[in-house]
């Protein structure tokens, strides 16, 4: 499985337990931009040096590695409970 992929079913199933509407868009790093109505997070697996407006930026690394994984995902929650 691929780490975005990875990381994409970690966030859905966080949201699903927690009770959070989610739909998710995988996309590579230069096509972002594209799909940026109406989103509330961007996660990527990739390194990224550069900000999207207000949205807010997490690296999903930790979902591949399993290290600073409760971190992440409470860092995600923080943003999308809001």
């Amino acid at each position: 499985m691929r780490p975005s992929t990875m990381a994409a079913e970690e966030i859905k199933e966080l949201c699903q337990s927690h009770n959070i509407p989610v739909e998710l868009i995988q996309c590579r790093v230069n096509e972002i931009e594209t799909y940026m109505d109406g989103v509330h997070l961007i996660c990527t697996t990739a390194r990224v040096d550069r900000s999207f407006g207000d949205i807010p930026l997490v690296h999903g690394m930790p979902f591949v590695s399993g290290v600073g994984i409760e971190a992440l995902q409470n860092k995600i929650l923080t943003i999308l409970q809001g």
